[in-house]
């Protein structure tokens, strides 16, 4: 089953390496999506696949990679499965 999730992560996940990070991962897991810095210092993500890599992802957030600190990590599930119209077709860094 298809899911899709966008996420909040906080703490030091800016200047870090997190974007880069994040699609390693994501493309390691087979997930589609994109994850960006926001101007609050915050990483926002979206994330689309399988809902049990998904949520592995997610939980891999906490982590990041080594030079980041983060806070918290907050989700949602999209209500309706994937939130486009058409599925994304690979994962991207956005700037």
């Amino acid at each position: 089953m298809s899911v899709s999730v966008d996420a909040r992560v906080t703490g030091r996940v800016q200047g870090v390496a997190y974007r880069h990070w994040a699609k390693s991962r994501a493309d390691a897991l087979g997930l589609n999506g994109w994850v960006r810095n926001d101007v609050s210092g915050a990483v926002i993500a979206h994330l689309e696949g399988e809902k049990k890599l998904v949520h592995q992802m997610v939980e891999e957030m906490w982590s990041g990679p080594g030079a980041a600190s983060v806070r918290d990590v907050q989700y949602r599930t999209n209500s309706k499965g994937l939130a486009a119209d058409t599925p994304l077709s690979r994962f991207e860094i956005r700037y």
